[in-house]
């Protein structure tokens, strides 16, 4: 274990890197790097990316947007687990990564040892950097977990004793995956996507837990992938990335007029609500413009009173 966890908690959330690789839809070099501006204007000081977004781009992007910075202000994390490969080159990477860049490269997983290496390697002179960090395990659990917590997590433990990361982590929105990765007593932290928000806390045993063994959580997710991202979620807002079922969107609006009643918005709550455990450390918020960087932070700055909390619980709107 590392005394990482100290230092997460800088600025008022950490910016995630895939936004600015053209997630969706195109985002223009000069719109990225306006939004890591934004970030660190607003005191960000914390940046999460992955050889994962945009094929390598969110990397190139935000290492040429923190050239210029000094290297001790600020916190960078990466991923392995995927490699990036030469690809076919005639299309995009849109329909199956859901990035619009060209699939000159395409994803591999490996959770080898030297497939963790040489992922760092590559992600490092993306970045230009000597160090990162955090480097998590990106979703082990979508092609093996045995492997990558048998394999991965202890080849990230060697990089850390080699000073080439900080710290070491796995993220994913499982919550028995990061279950078992922290029983291995190899993680300084975890990145927990969208298990632990204000719409619902399966994740709150894991959290807890972390709390036990001093291993740091980094809440993303938190708008539950946009339903939680509108003061008022309308019939289009999404949940874990599709059209939020008509029970989930009512709970949403539930959640929303008990924020109302208390003069905050349900996007402020949200931002404010994993924060409340002490295991949660920092949250990690994806931007693609500088505004979208601005507004979270003014929602990250409200002031939430603590009776809304009593009465969400109280309405059954929130896990005791």
């Amino acid at each position: 274990m590392t005394d990482l966890a100290v230092d997460l908690d800088r600025g008022p959330f950490w910016l995630g890197g895939a936004g600015i690789a053209n997630l969706l839809h195109a985002v223009s070099d000069e719109d990225a790097r306006a939004t890591v501006d934004a970030a660190w204007d607003v005191g960000v000081r914390g940046f999460d990316t992955a050889p994962h977004y945009g094929l390598g781009l969110s990397e190139r992007r935000l290492g040429a947007a923190l050239a210029d910075r000094p290297r001790s202000d600020y916190l960078v994390s990466t991923k392995v687990g995927r490699l990036l490969v030469p690809g076919r080159g005639d299309g995009d990477d849109l329909a199956s990564g859901g990035f619009a860049v060209p699939d000159d490269l395409v994803r591999q997983w490996d959770p080898s040892p030297s497939g963790v290496r040489r992922s760092l390697d590559e992600s490092l002179d993306r970045l230009g950097l000597d160090h990162v960090d955090i480097a998590y395990l990106h979703d082990p659990d979508v092609y093996s977990l045995t492997d990558g917590l048998t394999q991965a997590l202890p080849t990230l433990a060697e990089l850390r004793d080699e000073g080439v990361v900080r710290a070491v982590g796995v993220g994913s929105n499982s919550v028995s995956a990061l279950e078992g990765a922290v029983e291995t007593g190899l993680c300084d932290v975890v990145m927990l996507a969208g298990r632990y928000t204000l719409l619902e806390q399966p994740a709150a045993s894991l959290v807890a837990r972390c709390g036990e063994l001093g291993v740091a959580v980094v809440a993303v997710g938190v708008y539950n992938s946009g339903l939680l991202g509108q003061d008022r979620p309308d019939a289009s807002a999404t949940y874990d990335y599709a059209t939020a079922p008509a029970p989930v969107l009512a709970r949403a609006n539930a959640v929303a007029d008990v924020c109302e009643r208390h003069g905050v918005t349900l996007p402020e709550a949200a931002l404010a609500f994993p924060r409340r455990a002490a295991a949660v450390r920092a949250i990690a918020l994806g931007a693609q413009s500088a505004e979208q960087v601005r507004e979270n932070a003014g929602r990250a700055a409200a002031d939430v009173p603590e009776a809304l909390w009593g009465e969400l619980r109280a309405a059954g709107l929130l896990d005791a």
